[in-house]
């Protein structure tokens, strides 16, 4: 970064925007897991598109690779830069408007920089809901829930972010600027560039607003805690749901007896919201939104009543209130902290086709720690479409770093084959990053893959966007 450079981004951004002072860095530098860390020259706050793409033609010109970051919360390293300290650290999180003037057709406008948890306020005050959340919505950003095509736990009625999204702004790896704010619903102009943008990690572009669906917010909603004896069950369960008020079913996961065991374990003052032990569990939710609907508790209580008169359920506790429903997906969301806090594991964040994903649980849950004794397979997740939470648990004498350095990636690859054999994606929700780039490599098709590389060496031909993330590019 020399004095010139330093004197053109310091004019562009002022004293807000830029900075090379370590301390002020320090926080941005490692992924959310603290498993990678990087180095950068400097990092850049902008505050409008305008200032983006100054910034990103002033990068290009000199060859200076660019990183885009949102809240940092990321699974697979995807924000994190390199350790060469080159690299200019992008952070987006200044960009924060809320544009709320076309809630009437359904939409809202976002600035890359809004924080998940704020969105939901904006629309809760205006009586709508945007309905994607997940356990990091404190800090992760629109931003980042684009370039990412988040999913979380809604995604079984209303779609991934891919779903959401109506339109976007972004700048491009040479400074020019895409703007889809318009949101089109019609629009046959050739190829979808905008969609490119979505689960691009920031690779080919940086997405600078979004033009997001909402819904109407809710008048009601009922979540039901279920025991149940296996994977298969649970999914002989949701066929048994949906074919019976599948709009009105929101959400439907999965989570063994063991997590659900830990977690309880690990968060003061919770409790078991079954007395007795079952070896599964399926948190399910059913929602009202419109007056003309049936109260949801009335629902879910006649559906689960057939179903245990089916052999289906075990039991079944259903919320009275809001707090307790929130005490129930506080389970849910709390799995991989208190896995955290058990010691090392693998996280691997997958999908099959949803028929076969009980089989999946089972079969990989065997496998894995037959051929790695010692370890303990936890496999939680959204069962309604196909996205499971594969994680497995260190033996317990083991000295992490070393662990997952040795057996960690013998454990990931042999995962990411089973999953490959069944027809599944080695990246449900979380993308690529730096984290599954061998792996995604490795197992993707060559006529896939050249059709990546193509992409982003077309958009970006001298690799500044977020190298090393996605695809692995050399000159």
């Amino acid at each position: 970064m020399n004095e010139d450079l330093r004197a053109s981004f310091s004019r562009l951004l002022g004293l807000k925007g830029y900075t090379e002072d370590a301390a002020a860095m320090a926080p941005w530098l490692t992924d959310w897991r603290g498993r990678y860390h990087g180095a950068a020259a400097a990092m850049v706050s902008p505050g409008s598109t305008r200032d983006v793409a100054a910034t990103v033609k002033l990068c290009a010109e000199h060859g200076i690779a660019i990183v885009p970051q949102g809240g940092n919360s990321g699974m697979v390293a995807g924000a994190t830069p390199d350790q060469s300290g080159k690299a200019v650290l992008l952070s987006l999180r200044r960009m924060d408007m809320v544009d709320r003037s076309r809630i009437d057709e359904g939409l809202i406008l976002c600035g890359a920089g809004v924080i998940l948890q704020n969105l939901h306020d904006e629309l809760a005050a205006v009586g709508r809901r945007f309905p994607l959340t997940l356990g990091g919505k404190g800090s992760a950003t629109v931003g980042g829930l684009v370039s990412t095509n988040a999913g979380g736990t809604q995604v079984l009625r209303h779609g991934t972010m891919r779903a959401l999204v109506a339109g976007l702004e972004a700048v491009l790896p040479d400074g020019s600027v895409i703007d889809g704010t318009a949101a089109l619903k019609k629009d046959n102009r050739g190829y979808d560039l905008q969609q490119l943008f979505v689960g691009a990690e920031g690779t080919l572009g940086i997405v600078t607003r979004a033009v997001l669906k909402t819904a109407p917010a809710l008048i009601d909603r009922c979540v039901a805690w279920i025991g149940l004896d296996s994977p298969h069950t649970a999914y002989r369960l949701l066929l048994f749901l949906s074919g019976r008020g599948a709009e009105r079913l929101e959400g439907f996961e999965i989570i063994p007896g063991d997590a659900v065991a830990a977690t309880l374990a690990h968060l003061p003052g919770a409790r078991p919201p079954l007395k007795g032990k079952h070896r599964w569990h399926v948190l399910a939710e059913w929602v009202q939104d419109r007056p003309d609907q049936a109260p949801p508790r009335a629902l879910a209580e006649t559906l689960l009543a057939n179903a245990i008169a089916q052999g289906l359920v075990e039991d079944a506790a259903l919320s009275s209130s809001e707090s307790q429903a929130e005490d129930f997906w506080r389970i849910r969301d709390s799995i991989s902290e208190a896995e955290r806090a058990l010691g090392p594991a693998l996280q691997h964040d997958v999908s099959v086709p949803v028929g076969r994903m009980p089989d999946f649980i089972e079969r990989a849950s065997r496998t894995i720690e037959r051929d790695h004794p010692g370890t303990q397979a936890v496999a939680f997740g959204h069962l309604g479409d196909g996205n499971i939470h594969f994680h497995v648990r260190a033996p317990g004498d083991v000295e992490p770093e070393h662990w997952y350095a040795s057996e960690g990636g013998a454990i990931s690859a042999q995962v990411y084959d089973m999953v490959d054999d069944y027809g599944g994606s080695i990246s449900a929700e979380h993308g690529i990053g730096q984290a599954k780039l061998g792996e995604l490599a490795r197992l993707t098709p060559p006529a896939r893959l050249d059709a990546l590389v193509a992409i982003k060496r077309a958009l970006d031909p001298k690799n500044i966007m977020n190298p090393g993330k996605i695809l692995s590019l050399h000159d």
